[in-house]
């Protein structure tokens, strides 16, 4: 029979969601297919193979590392060949939810990875993870070789001589398994269903849950190495340190700026706005044009993916609301009514934006922009 509280819990947690697109049970049973996040396939990868509970949730900090080629989400561990996610949710299968990583090595480590897996889960519960109940969600590590068994064996032992947690550490470390790739529903979902996703892992308890056991360290060392390449959003209590009030109240609590009185909607100067919170480049002055609204404005983002775009149901009206990717902070929305090439207009929020002129570039560590102003 299947976990009824698992089951109980989703079915609260996205019945409200319903009305905004696919809903739970209607999947794509196609098998999952996940395209690179780098033009070229390294002919050194190689692959970790962690289980924390629900996959939609251990995909998201995995992707964001640098040397991270591909997250997948699946079922290992289990004697059912080509399992379905509802044979596996059931627990009849003895799978587990896991994420498959293929990363490399010459860029990020497997310590590094396994940094950020502990930092993911609750490695004190046997019967699950969060409110996720049964071994189907159980909490492991499944080694490829001896050497990945042996360093996933001392940061387990590392983790219990901290302290940070009360009950033994119980967290599986096994063998590598036949990998079953689940449906491409399931795969991205965090991208692919923001609004739902946030909901549900809210809902969920990890986070609370994370925040009390890791404190302002929630991504560990790996996310603050400033040789990684990567913009991450520092601590709450430095950004308030760091911030202006207004600052803050857009970046973090989606608040929008007053038009016409802010530091650059009439900046006509030459350079490249970045993330005022963590520095991630995402727009560039030569994409820049007055739209008459008073908030800066620019037909593209500096990057095909330097940002993401939501679904925003705020304000009894539908809109695509614009954050960046890395510390994800609101930006402001994206709209239909831009000019060519692209016919859009990202407006933005001055207070979430820092500018760097284009004679700085260098100087701030952003010299690959430089060509745009030659």
């Amino acid at each position: 029979m299947r976990n009824q509280r698992y089951t109980y819990m989703k079915i609260i947690i996205i019945a409200g969601l319903m009305t905004m697109g696919t809903c739970m049970g209607c999947q794509d049973n196609t098998a999952a297919t996940k395209g690179p996040q780098n033009q070229e396939t390294p002919s050194h990868l190689e692959t970790a193979t962690f289980a924390g509970g629900c996959f939609w949730c251990m995909e998201a900090p995995f992707e964001k590392l640098e040397g991270v080629y591909q997250v997948v989400s699946g079922y290992t561990g289990g004697y059912v060949e080509n399992p379905t996610y509802e044979a596996v949710s059931s627990g009849r299968t003895g799978h587990v939810e896991a994420v498959q990583i293929n990363y490399d090595p010459e860029k990020i480590s497997y310590e590094e990875l396994l940094a950020i897996f502990w930092r993911q889960i609750d490695p004190t519960d046997a019967g699950g993870s969060f409110v996720d109940r049964g071994t189907q969600y159980r909490s492991a590590i499944f080694y490829h070789n001896t050497k990945q068994k042996n360093l996933a064996e001392e940061s387990r032992k590392q983790i219990a001589a901290t302290g940070r947690f009360q009950e033994p550490i119980v967290t599986a470390i096994a063998p590598v398994d036949t990998f079953y790739p689940a449906d491409r529903y399931h795969q991205d979902y965090y991208k692919n269903h923001p609004i739902r996703y946030q909901f549900y892992r809210k809902g969920s308890g990890r986070d609370k849950f994370l925040e009390k056991a890791w404190g302002d360290e929630p991504g560990g060392k790996t996310m603050e190495k400033e040789s990684s390449g990567s913009y991450d959003r520092p601590p709450n209590q430095k950004l308030k340190e760091k911030l202006t009030a207004l600052q803050y109240a857009v970046t973090q609590e989606d608040k929008t700026e007053p038009p016409f009185d802010n530091k650059y909607w009439d900046n006509k100067k030459a350079g490249i706005y970045v993330d005022v919170v963590s520095g991630e480049p995402l727009f560039s002055s030569t994409d820049k044009f007055d739209s008459g609204t008073g908030w800066p404005s620019f037909t593209r983002p500096i990057e095909k993916n330097a940002v993401v775009e939501k679904e925003d149901q705020s304000l009894f009206m539908k809109r695509t609301e614009v954050r960046s990717r890395q510390a994800d902070s609101h930006l402001g929305h994206v709209f239909d009514d831009g000019p060519p090439p692209t016919g859009l207009r990202y407006c933005m929020n001055s207070a979430a934006l820092r500018f760097i002129p284009k004679e700085n570039l260098e100087e701030a560590g952003y010299g690959k922009y430089t060509k745009l102003f030659d």
